[in-house]
């Protein structure tokens, strides 16, 4: 596993170790490839799901054989990169408000259309309904009460909770025979948050109606699981997957985006 920060130049590579690109595998995985991931957002020590990502990738590369090299984009360079074609999945990772939601939205639209295995959480899950409101639904005035908190309700795709949901967990079920049943091999997980927004109710009919699914609910009935059912992988959640556990071994979903990526990467 390797972690890069994006700049307009050559990135540059984060601490560690010695050889990032030895192969420490064994057996079939030591032929898998490694894949290109994008971290999409805004880094930030001060986000603990941030601090999380460099051992969940080191996980999945010593308990998975999946080889990950990682590259952080901030949200303001995602807007104007051009270069999204050339990874093999995109994680909007949790930090909103980001800087640029344009950023985020093109980097969602760039993986829903070319085919690039995708996972959100949190911030990302939000923004990716957003994204398919605006660009699938037809819906351009769609928006984020977050990013524009005079948003009339009516456009209004995510809106604040009436209940936080910062420190909370709880169960989520998911729909029998979905991605996210397959990728848990059950119908419920345990789920962490860290957000104050959601879907607005009132546009989960149009979204549906256009092909996203939404396949997890908590107990309530509340939608906090989306996916893109026809798409190599697209998936995105209100809770943060990567805040499981303790570290050492990555959520089913976060393992189900990188198997995606390096079956995408032997594409290339």
């Amino acid at each position: 596993m390797n972690t890069h920060t994006h700049q307009t130049s050559a990135p540059h590579t984060a601490a560690h170790p010695a050889d990032p690109h030895a192969d420490h595998t064994t057996g079939p995985a030591r032929r898998r490839p490694t894949a290109r991931i994008a971290l999409i957002g805004d880094r930030s020590e001060a986000v603990r799901s941030h601090t999380r990502i460099p051992g969940l990738l080191e996980a999945l590369r010593i308990r998975d054989g999946l080889d990950l090299d990682a590259y952080w984009i901030a949200s303001a360079d995602a807007a104007d990169d051009q270069d999204l074609a050339g990874f093999d999945a995109v994680w909007v990772l949790p930090g909103s408000p980001y800087e640029s939601e344009s950023g985020v939205l093109a980097a969602i639209r760039a993986a829903r259309e070319g085919g690039i295995p995708f996972l959100g959480t949190c911030g990302g899950f939000q923004h990716a309904l957003l994204e398919f409101a605006r660009n699938v639904c037809g819906l351009p005035r769609a928006g984020h009460a977050e990013n524009d908190p005079d948003l009339p309700e009516e456009d209004a795709v995510v809106i604040p909770l009436a209940c936080s949901l910062v420190g909370h967990e709880g169960t989520v079920r998911v729909t029998p025979a979905s991605r996210a049943a397959q990728l848990l091999g059950t119908e419920r997980t345990q789920a962490r948050y860290h957000c104050n927004y959601a879907p607005n109710p009132r546009h989960l009919d149009r979204l549906r109606d256009h092909g996203l699914a939404f396949t997890g609910t908590d107990e309530s009935g509340e939608v906090r699981v989306a996916e893109l059912p026809g798409h190599p992988f697209f998936l995105a959640t209100l809770f943060q997957p990567e805040l499981d556990g303790d570290g050492t071994r990555a959520h089913p979903f976060i393992t189900g985006l990188a198997t995606a990526a390096v079956d995408h990467a032997r594409t290339r």
